[in-house]
């Protein structure tokens, strides 16, 4: 393109904020770091998106440690996890703890199937994770 010694420049309008919303200033002693304004439903939907509802899969004594767990010495509620699902359509982490014997192994795959998207697997234990100590054509090993 032949150049004439001038440019050109574009210039954009400057794009205007939608007529419902408004910039609102925090009331004095809340502005800095740690500290947002936002909607009650989009912070209620901010919670939604970020918290675990697991569904304890728990046998032997690791279901017992797990109970454990729950009790006020250990307290998982600090951790927003106190709400325990046992109903898989309503969870997204499957807490397998224990033993998984090869009987139970088609009952868990159906319960993980039946889980909400996106759903997430923990393996708690040496049992769960690889078969433990139980040397035996019944446990399964991974």
């Amino acid at each position: 393109m032949p150049s004439n010694g001038k440019t050109k420049t574009m210039t954009t309008k400057p794009q205007s904020a939608p007529k419902n919303s408004q910039i609102v200033q925090p009331p004095p002693g809340m502005e800095g770091p740690g500290f947002f304004a936002t909607r009650v439903d989009k912070a209620i939907g901010l919670a939604r998106a970020n918290s675990l509802w697991p569904l304890p899969f728990a046998t032997s004594c690791c279901g017992i440690e797990f109970m454990a767990t729950m009790a006020s010495h250990y307290d998982l509620a600090r951790f927003g996890m106190e709400r325990l699902s046992f109903s898989p359509r309503q969870a997204d982490l499957l807490m397998v703890m224990g033993t998984i014997a090869k009987k139970m192994g088609p009952t868990l795959r159906q319960v993980y199937e039946q889980m909400a998207e996106p759903r997430w697997v923990l393996s708690v234990g040496a049992c769960a994770s690889s078969g433990g100590i139980f040397d035996t054509y019944s446990v399964y090993k991974v």
